[in-house]
């Protein structure tokens, strides 16, 4: 029953009758989608290497105020210690995570707390 070219055992799988699934790698298919804190931790991580990081969502204290949506991720606390705020105001500072984060800022974020910190302060 082998064929030239057919691998053996595929003779004895096409004689019972048996048919192989293609393989694919267990994530195919899966959706995986980041929260927005998520995307906010991300994105802080690569741009200021922080020695401390934290983002809060705070939505659930502003539920029915303007701004809030349902699902929440509308307003964050970040705090955020790194060595890229030496020498730099809070306002050079604000500015800067405001860049990194213009994408959500413009988005589903309606607040951002910031404190900012170079290490040491």
């Amino acid at each position: 029953m082998y064929q030239s070219g057919e691998p053996p055992g595929k003779a004895a799988e096409r004689a019972a009758g048996l048919r192989r699934r293609p393989v694919r790698p267990i994530w195919q298919g899966l959706e995986t989608t980041m929260t927005v804190r998520d995307t906010i931790t991300e994105k802080l991580t690569a741009a200021f290497a922080p020695t401390a990081l934290e983002v809060i969502d705070e939505s659930h204290h502003h539920q029915g105020h303007g701004g809030w949506r349902e699902g929440g991720e509308t307003h964050f606390r970040v705090k955020l210690v790194s060595a890229a705020f030496a020498g730099k105001s809070r306002v050079e500072r604000h500015r800067m995570v405001s860049q990194t984060l213009d994408a959500e800022l413009k988005g589903r974020v309606h607040a951002l707390a910031m404190e900012t910190k170079a290490p040491g302060e």
